[in-house]
């Protein structure tokens, strides 16, 4: 592939980048109005023809691994676990 292939799909991948984020904040303007409409209607869940909209506090318990490598590193060392990975970027550079 040419330079000026790999150009063109960089473009037509930035483009496509911006597109998405567009919608994604489109589609974050419709959750919203959901939620809106549950907090005017004191509600937890909203249902229509085809779709059902719920939105709730859940809780979750997750390990502090900060605090337990601060305050234990013998164990955080003993637990914890190194893993590689390939990481791959495409980014936009000012010319």
């Amino acid at each position: 592939m040419s330079i000026y292939e790999m150009n063109t799909q960089a473009e037509a991948y930035f483009s496509l980048l911006a597109q998405i984020e567009e919608l994604q904040a489109e589609a974050e303007a419709i959750r919203d109005s959901f939620k809106a409409q549950m907090v005017e209607r004191s509600t937890e869940e909203l249902e229509g023809t085809g779709w059902r909209a719920t939105w709730h506090n859940v809780t979750s318990s997750r390990l502090d691994s900060r605090k337990l490598k601060a305050d234990m590193p013998e164990l955080y060392a003993q637990y914890s676990k190194a893993s590689t990975t390939c990481r791959f970027t495409l980014n936009a550079i000012s010319a």
